[in-house]
């Protein structure tokens, strides 16, 4: 909206301009909305590792270990779940859990370490 606005001067943007009052009442500009090439490199490496774990996970461990991995760790979730939460999802124990989330961390460290 504030770009709307400002449609005479719209090729002629500052970052420091202030385009708004902040909820705590202070000045906000666009320099604190738009992220730093930083953040924007950072987004783009932590999805490209992402995906590479989805296809490695998704090559080397059975349907129940991903959905296990996926579950304890927040793959693709907004949290990750504790093992009772796991274990009520998928109809087993605790320790069960336990054992199929360190046997599918070691098949992932195995297929990690041949690639190195």
């Amino acid at each position: 909206m504030y770009f709307r606005s400002q449609k005479k001067s719209s090729s002629d943007v500052s970052l420091s301009e202030y385009i708004e009052t902040g909820k705590d009442g202070g000045a906000l500009s666009l320099m604190d909305v738009v992220c730093t090439e930083e953040d924007l490199f950072e987004d783009i490496s932590n999805r490209q590792l992402h995906d590479q774990l989805r296809d490695l996970m998704r090559r080397c461990l059975t349907e129940r270990e991903e959905q296990i991995l996926r579950l304890r760790y927040g793959i693709d979730l907004p949290h990750p779940l504790p093992q009772r939460e796991v274990a009520k999802q998928c109809g087993i124990s605790r320790s069960y859990v336990s054992r199929i989330e360190k046997k599918a961390l070691e098949k992932l460290q195995t297929e990690l370490n041949r690639g190195l």
